[in-house]
C-alpha cells in the first residue's frame, strides 16, 4: 500500500494544480488596403478582420503618414456586416506611404499588436523607415500575476476550508468533548472576504491594463468591465462566489456538529452549498482559456477537476494549520488523531484526481516534451512542477509517517505528541510550497501556451534570426538559398528562396511558404512565391506581425518532380 502511496505521490508532481489550457490569440487576417500595397484610389476607412470578434472599445489603431500625422477621423468601430472586422474611418489621404498600428485584446483577455504599411498612389514614392511603437506586449505583469493569485487562492481556500468544516473535521466535535470548530469557520470567513475583494480588484486591474487607463478612474472603468468577455467572466464569478458564500454560511449555521446525524434541513443547506462550490469553479474555464480550446468539453472538464482537487488540497491544508493552533493543549492529539487520517483520504483521492486530469490536460495541450523547456511557458510549469514535487514530497512523509501514529495512539499515546510536533512543520512547509504553486499557475494563466506548430519544428533545417536571414539548405538533392530581408515584425518584409540541383536553377516550380507563430496558437498565414529570375522565387509580404519565434514552411514542388518541405524556425525582433 506506501509502495502504492508513493508512485501515485511522485505521479501527481507532473500534474497542475490549475488549469492550463492552450487558446488561440486574435490574429490579424485581412486588412484593406492590403498590406505593403499601392492603392491608386484613396480609401475612406481601413477594416481589419482579425480570427475572432474583438471589442472595439479596447482597440487602438492609429493611422500615421511619414510625418507622424494622425490620419483617422473617429475610433474603431465593429463592422455590421461581419463581428470579426473593425472599421477606422479615415481623413482625406494625399500620395504617399501611411503606418497602420493596432492593438486588441483577445476573447481570453490578453493582448496582442501589430503593425503594417499601405500606399495612396500612382505617385506614392519610396517607402519611409517608420518609428513603428513596440508590438510586444504581455499579461503576465507583476501586479496583474499578483492579484490573479491572490484571486484564486482565497477562493479555492475558502471552498477548502468550508469542505474541511462541514464534512471532514466535523467528527471532531462528537468524539472529542471540550473541542470546537470556531476557528475553522472563522478562518473560511476571513478567506471568503478575502476572495470577495480580490476578484473585483484583479477585474478592475486588468481592465485597466487593456484600456490603457488608471485603475483609480474608476467612472471611465466601471462600464468598462462588462464590455469584454474575459471582464464579464470575472463578474459572474464574484457573483456565484457570493452566492455559494451565502449558502456555505446557513449550512453552517444549521450544522450541529455535536450530533453525529444532520437534520433535513442541514442536508439541504449542505447539498446547495456543495453544489454552489461546483458551479463556482466551473465559471473560469466557462469565462477563459478552457472555453476557448478544442475539444472544449474535454479541457473545462480538465480545469473544473484541477480546480477542485486544488481546493480542497490548499484549503485543507490551511484549516490543518487552523485548528492544529486552535484545539485546547490537552485534546489537541485526540481532536488530530479524529481529523488527520480523514483529511489524508479525503488527500489522496485529490492527488489522484490531479494526476488525471493534470496528465490529460498536459497531453492535450503540451505539443514537445523540448516545449517544457524551450518556451516562457514550459518554464513557468517546471517552476510548478518543482514546487509541487516538494509539497507531494512532505505530504508523503505526512501519510507514510503521520497517519499510522495517530492510528496507534490509542493503544500507543506516547507515539501523539511526536506526531503532532511533526505535522505541524510538514502541513506549514506543505501549504506554503502549496501556495507557491498556485503562484507558478497564475503566471501561466498570464502566458500563452506553446503553439501546436511546435510539434513540427524538430524537423527544421535551421533555426536563424534575428536580424535579416542568408541561409543556405539541402534536401532531396536540391540546394535552397532563403533569404528574409529585413526579417523584422510588423514590417513589410521580403522573403526569397533560390532552387538549384546540380549547379542549374530549378525553373517553374510552384513555392509557398507558410507561417506559424511558435509562441502562441495563432491563425496561420500562407503566400505564393512567384519566380522573378530563373530558379528565383519570391515575394513581398506582411508577414511576421508579431516579435517572437516563427516556423517558415517552404513547400516546393519542381516541375514533374516529387513535392518537398523545409522548415526554417525564425526569430523576429522589432
Amino acid at each position: 500500500m506506501r509502495r502504492i502511496v508513493l508512485i501515485a505521490l511522485a505521479a501527481a508532481a507532473a500534474s497542475l494544480a490549475l488549469p492550463a489550457a492552450a487558446w488561440a490569440h486574435a490574429a490579424l487576417l485581412q486588412t484593406t488596403p492590403v498590406a505593403s500595397r499601392i492603392v491608386n484610389t484613396q480609401p475612406k476607412q481601413v477594416l481589419l478582420r482579425y480570427s475572432e470578434p474583438v471589442e472595439p472599445r479596447f482597440a487602438i489603431v492609429s493611422v500615421t503618414n511619414a510625418a507622424g500625422d494622425k490620419q483617422t477621423a473617429g475610433v474603431p468601430s465593429r463592422s455590421p456586416e461581419n463581428a470579426d472586422t473593425l472599421v477606422v474611418p479615415l481623413k482625406k489621404l494625399s500620395e504617399g506611404w501611411y503606418l497602420v498600428y493596432w492593438r486588441v485584446i483577445s476573447v481570453d483577455g490578453h493582448p496582442v499588436r501589430g503593425a503594417f504599411t499601405f500606399a495612396v498612389g500612382p505617385n506614392a514614392g519610396p517607402a519611409p523607415q517608420f518609428v513603428i511603437p513596440s508590438v510586444s506586449e504581455t499579461a503576465a505583469t507583476p501586479r496583474l500575476v499578483t492579484a490573479r493569485w491572490l484571486a484564486f487562492l482565497s477562493l479555492m481556500a475558502a471552498i477548502g476550508l468550508f469542505v474541511l468544516r462541514i464534512v471532514v473535521a466535523r467528527p471532531v466535535v462528537a468524539r472529542v468533548p471540550g473541542t470546537r470548530l470556531r476557528s475553522v469557520t472563522i478562518a473560511f470567513g476571513a478567506a471568503s472576504v478575502l476572495a470577495l475583494l480580490a476578484i473585483p480588484v484583479y477585474a478592475l486591474l486588468s481592465t485597466a491594463e487593456f484600456a490603457l487607463r488608471s485603475f483609480w478612474s474608476f467612472g471611465a472603468l466601471f462600464p468598462l468591465v462588462r464590455v469584454s468577455a474575459f471582464g464579464r467572466g470575472w463578474l459572474d464569478l464574484e457573483l456565484v462566489f457570493a452566492l455559494f458564500v451565502g449558502a456555505a454560511a446557513i449550512a453552517i449555521w444549521l450544522d450541529r456538529p455535536e450530533r453525529r446525524q444532520r437534520s433535513l434541513a442541514a442536508l439541504i443547506a449542505l447539498a446547495g452549498a456543495l453544489g454552489a462550490a461546483a458551479a463556482c469553479l466551473l465559471v473560469p474555464g466557462l469565462a477563459g482559456h478552457a472555453a476557448q480550446t478544442s475539444p472544449r468539453g474535454l479541457s473545462l472538464a480538465f480545469d473544473w477537476f484541477h480546480l477542485v482537487a486544488g481546493s480542497v488540497w490548499v484549503g485543507g491544508l490551511i484549516g490543518l494549520v487552523v485548528l492544529a493552533a486552535s484545539l485546547p493543549a490537552a485534546r489537541r492529539i485526540a481532536g488530530l488523531v479524529v481529523c488527520v487520517p480523514r483529511f489524508s483520504n479525503v488527500a489522496f483521492v485529490s492527488v489522484l484526481v490531479l494526476i488525471g486530469a493534470g496528465t490529460g490536460s498536459a497531453v492535450q495541450h503540451m505539443p514537445t516534451l523540448a516545449s517544457f523547456w524551450q518556451t516562457s511557458y514550459g518554464k513557468s510549469l517546471l517552476v510548478k512542477i518543482a514546487l509541487l514535487a516538494a509539497a507531494l514530497l512532505l505530504a508523503a512523509v505526512n501519510l507514510l509517517r503521520n497517519v499510522p501514529r495517530f492510528k496507534a495512539f490509542g493503544t500507543r499515546p506516547e507515539l501523539g505528541a511526536p506526531a503532532a510536533s511533526l505535522l505541524r512543520r510538514l502541513v506549514a512547509g506543505e501549504t506554503l510550497l502549496v501556495s507557491g504553486a498556485v503562484l507558478a499557475a497564475a503566471v501561466l494563466s498570464s502566458l500563452p501556451p506553446p503553439s501546436k506548430a511546435l510539434a513540427s519544428i524538430g524537423g527544421a533545417k535551421a533555426h536563424v534570426g534575428p536580424g535579416a536571414v542568408n541561409e543556405v539548405v539541402s534536401e532531396n538533392g536540391y540546394r535552397l538559398a532563403i533569404r528574409v530581408s529585413p526579417n523584422r515584425a510588423a514590417v513589410p518584409n521580403s522573403f526569397q528562396v533560390a532552387i538549384s540541383r546540380g549547379g542549374e536553377p530549378i525553373r517553374n516550380a510552384d513555392v509557398t511558404v507558410d507561417f506559424a507563430m511558435l509562441d502562441m496558437e495563432m491563425g496561420q498565414q500562407a503566400y505564393h512565391l512567384s519566380e522573378t529570375a530563373p530558379g528565383t522565387y519570391g515575394h513581398a509580404a506582411p508577414a511576421l506581425v508579431m516579435v517572437g519565434h516563427w516556423g517558415l514552411s517552404f513547400q516546393i514542388a519542381p516541375p514533374g518532380q516529387k513535392p518537398f518541405t523545409v522548415l526554417l524556425v525564425d526569430k523576429a525582433n522589432g
